[in-house]
C-alpha cells in the first residue's frame, strides 16, 4: 500500500510549469530597468549599450530553466548554502540492525 507521487507534482504551482512568481518578478524588474536605462542613455557608445541591456541578462540568465533545479538562481542559492553552512554528518555505521532496536525500545 505505497503511494506513488507523480514526478511533476510540483510543475502545477508554477507558471508555465517553469517558473514561480518570484522568478517573473525578478525577469520583470530586469526587464524594467533595461528599458530605462535604454532611454536615459545614448545606445549609440557600445560600453554604454552592454551596461544598458545587462540588467536583462543578468535577470534572464538567474531564472533560465536548467536539468533537476528549476532555475539557476536555485542551484546558485544550494551552492552558496552548502559552502556556507556548518554541515553536520553523524556516522552511525550500516544503520540494518537501528531500526529494530529503536522499535524494541
Amino acid at each position: 500500500m505505497n503511494f506513488l507521487i507523480p514526478a511533476n507534482s510540483k510543475k502545477s504551482m508554477m507558471i508555465f510549469g517553469l517558473f514561480y512568481p518570484f522568478d517573473l518578478i525578478l525577469f520583470g524588474s530586469g526587464i524594467g530597468i533595461t528599458l530605462l536605462l535604454m532611454m536615459f542613455l545614448p545606445i549609440s557608445d557600445t560600453m554604454l549599450a552592454l551596461i544598458s541591456i545587462a540588467p536583462a541578462l543578468i535577470t534572464g540568465f538567474l531564472v533560465f530553466p536548467v536539468p533537476n533545479y528549476h532555475n539557476v538562481l536555485t542551484v546558485i542559492i544550494g551552492v552558496w548554502n552548502f559552502f556556507t553552512t556548518r554541515q553536520r554528518f553523524v556516522w552511525k555505521g550500516w544503520c540494518v540492525t537501528d531500526e529494530e532496536q529503536k522499535e524494541q525500545k
